[in-house]
């Protein structure tokens, strides 16, 4: 039975089983030019996401990037093609596997794939009782009869507010079930855990705004209460389910309740 819990303070999580496998969603490599396009400057996040991920290479076997590796779609940006390249090879030093799932923004990705790095559809990876798929499409039957099934697409977010009244959005880890008797499958995952984006320019759209719409059919069509969802900040601390933390159409945000504790 496979391990699967967030690196405190890193937006990854690990994966122990046959082998150590480090996951992460929502690289958006490119995004800083389409910003740039609109009028705002920020520097590229690529040379820090690959170091993050150098960073925790020691020990571990395979990274699985969990889709939307690009930004642009249709078609690549200049920042694409000078960066992705270089990102994949210097994975692929450090990793002995590199596994891309296929995201929304992934249509083209093959260009700036290196050998030895494996793509996957959009239906997903299953590596032992672990499903891997980005979000925007049905997982297969066969990634979602996993243990527990991990995705992204949503860059989850938590919307708090501090004593002076000052409002911040926080990347944040979401954990939930399927609903039984989905009338699809046949085999559901006992979890499913959403990973929040890896680039942190990216941002997300917080989850417990009253009337906030989660993207990718398992929301869509019903299969997830996101009311019961349970909320986790990037150090661990445990915050509640969704329902709880609640609020209306972002006009304001009331305070976070005391945090319970600190177990993902």
């Amino acid at each position: 039975m496979s391990e699967v819990s967030p690196i405190p303070d890193h937006l990854a999580l690990e994966i122990i089983g046959s082998q150590r496998i480090i996951c992460v969603g929502d690289l958006h490599v490119g995004l800083e030019s389409e910003l740039r396009s609109h009028g705002v400057f920020v520097p590229s996040q690529t040379a820090r996401m690959e170091k993050e991920l150098v960073s925790l290479s020691p020990g571990r076997d395979r990274l699985v990037l969990l889709g939307d590796i690009k930004n642009k779609v249709p078609g690549s940006t200049h920042q694409e093609y000078a960066e992705l390249p270089r990102f994949f090879r210097t994975m692929k030093r450090h990793y002995a596997e590199v596994d891309v799932v296929r995201g929304n923004h992934d249509t083209n990705i093959e260009e700036f794939i290196p050998e030895g790095v494996t793509v996957h559809p959009s239906t997903g990876l299953r590596i032992d009782d672990v499903g891997f798929v980005h979000g925007h499409t049905w997982p297969s039957p066969e990634v979602m009869a996993a243990r527990t099934l991990i995705i992204g697409h949503n860059h989850p977010t938590i919307a708090l507010e501090d004593s002076l009244g000052n409002i911040s959005k926080e990347p944040c880890w979401v954990r939930f079930n399927i609903r039984e008797g989905n009338g699809r499958y046949m085999e559901i995952p006992e979890e499913v855990i959403m990973v929040p984006a890896f680039n942190r320019s990216l941002g997300g759209s917080p989850i417990n705004i009253e009337k906030g719409k989660m993207l990718g059919p398992l929301f869509s069509e019903g299969m997830v209460d996101i009311r019961k969802a349970r909320v986790y900040l990037p150090d661990g601390i445990y915050l509640g389910q969704v329902g709880s933390l609640m609020v209306r159409g972002g006009t304001r945000v009331r305070t976070m309740p005391k945090p319970r504790d600190y177990v993902y």
